[in-house]
């Protein structure tokens, strides 16, 4: 869905889900009132728990995580989705992860965690380009201060996301990245 409710045939929004799932929320415990205001009032009749997705031109459905999920950096409210995203869009990147750090003068700094498609060399030129690259898609306020190479986003032990020791971590995955399933 879009921002005022309307479906979308392709391209981003939101995701919305119109029947219960086994890890839906059924409550916010002692206070059924802020679960109904929270999940149900924004599109009436639909959940939504604040997740971003899109639809690409092959039918798949990407989930591009929290579309609340935003740090404060010089003022300018800049959504770490939109960086993650715009780091994947690299045709080097496998994987990001955005998260916030302090910063003296800015208040908060992006910090990049970049996992790279088989074939390319972590390099400060790579890392350059991939500044670059975020600039170009978004806008220089959204500038990663530094972009941390990892042969692979922490996880756990049931091989999900762990973040990294920092605020606001998400993960963004482009085609063509192969997961270790055990």
């Amino acid at each position: 869905m879009d921002q005022t409710g309307k479906p979308i045939a392709q391209g981003g929004g939101l995701l919305t889900l119109t029947e219960p799932w086994p890890g839906m929320l059924r409550t916010i415990y002692g206070d059924d009132a802020r679960y109904q205001q929270v999940y149900w009032s924004k599109f009436p009749g639909r959940y939504f728990a604040g997740d971003g997705a899109k639809l690409d031109e092959d039918g798949y459905w990407w989930l591009l995580g929290r579309v609340d999920d935003v740090l404060n950096v010089a003022g300018h409210r800049i959504g770490t989705m939109e960086v993650e995203s715009a780091l994947v869009d690299h045709p080097a990147v496998a994987e990001a992860a955005v998260v916030g750090k302090a910063h003296e003068l800015k208040g908060q700094a992006l910090a990049a965690f970049v996992t790279l498609k088989e074939g390319h060399k972590a390099t400060s030129s790579l890392k350059d380009d991939l500044k670059d690259h975020v600039v170009k898609k978004i806008g220089a306020i959204a500038r990663p201060d530094d972009v941390l190479f990892s042969a692979d986003l922490p996880k756990t032990r049931e091989r999900k996301d762990h973040a990294p020791p920092a605020e606001g971590h998400r993960r963004r995955t482009s085609p063509g990245r192969h997961h270790d399933p055990g």
